[in-house]
């Protein structure tokens, strides 16, 4: 069976053309700048070269057009269609095959994320209509954490105010979070049962993980809250929105800007969103970006107890994402906040790299550690085909 996996952006197209059962990739690419100009398709087949396919690209329409004609050669009929959706709000509580009532529950609930979900229901939209022989499936970020205990998912907010505009804590990163626990849960042979999945990219999130289900998780209403993350801030007092507005004279769409793109890694260092960068000229001294660093290792390091509390302790932690699995330096860091409760790793394991998961843990560690490359679009395939099959 194979499986088109598309993540649609409000000026980008991701895809991944894969067998679910052999895990073979043959195909992925990103149609980029969507109704910009200099818009094209870096295409990318398993065992060639990459390549930047020039392309008119006016609309998303286009985009799914031209995937279609790019991966029609390889001979792979398309079996399903996947796609990843951002929020599935109170409705979708877990991955489900594209019918009216979803589409209408997918709109309704854009407001929670505005730049994600409308471009993403037209994209699938545009698929049931192009295609309509092709199941479609979605898998929503939120679902993964949908039945989180109320106690973790609810905020100290008037109940009529929360209830009638459906304000909880949503959480993110709920594909990677679900795909890190089996793979973990495998790689230890169920030894695993209290996780902390540790998705650190440039969005960032920690997820509570026991016994396979999302107990909590350290983003919110949306992907602001938390971690420190590469351009977002993170957790911060409510009311300096208050205060920014006051007293600074910013509105409303200037603090947004401010606290989702201009924030985090990038504001702290005032060099970059990218810890390599942060990571080179900490080496070379520069006092903001040493300083950036050791808070991003307080930040992720108080929050990994937080998420332990919530399961009253915990066996194992895992590492992913571009920044969980490729730096050794933040891995380090973090680890060390936590000595205190008897979690360390092995130097020279935690130097290694792989595509594979591994145990970095020192052997005298009262906690598992690990290093998880995560696969989301697997994760996805995986769901088409339990639905479709």
């Amino acid at each position: 069976m194979n499986i088109l996996v598309i993540n649609a952006g409000s000026s980008s197209l991701k895809y991944q053309l894969l067998n679910p059962n052999t895990k073979e990739v043959f195909a992925k690419g990103n149609c980029e700048r969507i109704g910009i100009d200099g818009s094209f398709i870096g295409h990318e087949e398993m065992g060639s070269e990459k390549q930047k396919l020039v392309v008119d690209l006016p609309t998303h329409k286009e985009a799914i057009k031209h995937v279609f004609s790019i991966i029609k050669p390889l001979g792979k009929e398309v079996d399903g269609i996947g796609h990843r959706v951002v929020q599935g709000g109170w409705y979708i509580s877990e991955s489900s095959i594209v019918t009216d009532e979803v589409m209408k529950h997918v709109r309704e609930v854009a407001p929670l994320a505005p730049l994600h979900n409308p471009v993403e229901a037209d994209v699938i939209d545009i698929c049931r209509t192009m295609f309509p022989s092709i199941p479609n499936v979605i898998v929503c970020d939120t679902s993964f954490h949908y039945h989180m205990p109320e106690k973790a998912s609810r905020y100290a907010l008037p109940r009529k105010v929360e209830d009638e505009l459906h304000i909880r804590k949503y959480g993110m990163h709920g594909t990677s979070h679900r795909f890190i626990w089996q793979a973990t849960s495998a790689f230890t042979h169920g030894e695993t049962h209290k996780l902390v999945s540790c998705h650190l990219g440039s969005g960032a999130s920690l997820c509570a993980i026991h016994e396979g289900k999302s107990v909590d998780t350290t983003m919110g209403l949306t992907p602001l809250d938390g971690l420190i993350m590469g351009t977002r801030t993170g957790t911060l007092d409510p009311a300096v929105v208050f205060y920014l507005v006051r007293v600074g004279g910013y509105t409303i769409d200037e603090i947004d800007t401010m606290m989702n793109k201009e924030s985090g890694l990038k504001g702290l260092s005032c060099l970059s969103s990218d810890s390599r960068d942060i990571e080179a000229a900490a080496e070379k001294g520069d006092k903001n970006c040493i300083q950036t660093l050791e808070m991003y290792y307080y930040r992720t390091a108080a929050l990994i107890a937080e998420m332990a509390q919530a399961m009253h302790g915990f066996d194992t932690i895992a590492f992913s994402a571009g920044v969980g699995e490729n730096s050794d330096i933040m891995r380090a860091g973090i680890v060390d906040e936590l000595g205190w409760l008897g979690v360390s790793i092995d130097p020279e394991k935690n130097s290694v790299r792989s595509d594979q998961v591994r145990d970095i843990s020192a052997p005298t560690s009262r906690v598992r550690v690990l290093v998880v490359p995560t696969n989301e679009e697997l994760m996805i395939a995986l769901d088409v085909q339990a639905l479709i099959a």
